[in-house]
């Protein structure tokens, strides 16, 4: 099929704003009108590989992806899902971070909607709703957790049972194996911080020996008298998750004894 043929089935299927621009031999970048939540365009070749036509992103939607959100985030939890659903929905193969999809029987223009298609879900990650935002959070505490802690050395959502069999005052990860366990809080409201305030005078109030640590959404969030109050009994803390990863990795390897 010619280049004006291409782009004509390109603009039949998807858009009367594509366009090709030729970079090379058997390789052409694809201006589409649509675009990342920043203005950024798609980033879309068109390229002949094994004799075969495919559509790449090569890397650059990921890449876009991580200026906002950690890489590993992309691997797991809710965000992981979007992707995988997307990616299945629209046949695309993710080859270690480049995103592709072969090109049958020169139906260029149906590939390329299903190629925008697929880029467009996957973009959903950065409009997650609030609560799912929320959820997205104490996933990737916990995956932190699971990841930086040994297993036989956390439990989530500990209680003491002597204490409080009902469970009323918990602690989101536990850490043990040290002379003093550390008592880790994953924070995402002013609500959440008011219990995890109640939990740890009650704890002290029981007499026992624990070291504590808050690990917060985004702390500029919380009202100023509560995170105060919270301030009082909390040990350390830290801001966010996302911009603190290896700050809170040296400290738990600290604690550790890592």
């Amino acid at each position: 099929m010619s280049d004006q043929a291409v782009v004509l089935d390109f603009r039949q299927k998807v858009s009367e704003k594509v366009r090709l621009a030729s970079e090379g031999i058997d390789r052409y970048r694809v201006f589409t009108p649509f675009m990342f939540d920043d203005g950024d365009h798609l980033a879309i070749v068109l390229r002949k590989e094994s004799g075969r036509w495919t559509l790449t992103d090569e890397g650059h939607t990921y890449m876009h992806l991580t200026y906002d959100l950690d890489e590993k985030d992309l691997l797991r939890g809710t965000r992981q899902k979007i992707i995988s659903n997307a990616l299945a929905a629209f046949s695309v193969d993710d080859r270690d971070g480049e995103l592709v999809l072969p090109i049958d029987d020169e139906r260029y223009g149906d590939a390329l909607f299903s190629f925008v298609q697929a880029l467009l879900r996957i973009t959903d990650v950065t409009y997650l709703s609030r609560e799912r935002a929320r959820s997205t959070f104490m996933e990737d505490f916990r995956a932190f957790m699971e990841e930086k802690v040994p297993e036989g050395r956390r439990v989530f959502d500990w209680f003491d049972p002597t204490h409080d069999p009902e469970k009323m005052y918990t602690v989101d990860c536990r850490i043990n194996g040290i002379t003093r366990p550390l008592f880790v809080y994953a924070l995402l409201n002013d609500d959440m911080v008011r219990d995890a305030n109640i939990s740890l005078q009650q704890f002290e109030r029981w007499g026992l020996e624990f070291r504590s640590l808050a690990i917060f959404e985004d702390q500029e969030q919380i009202n100023r008298r509560v995170l105060a109050r919270f301030s009082d009994v909390s040990e350390k803390q830290f801001s966010n998750l996302a911009g603190n990863r290896e700050r809170i990795d040296k400290f738990l390897a600290e604690v550790l004894g890592t």
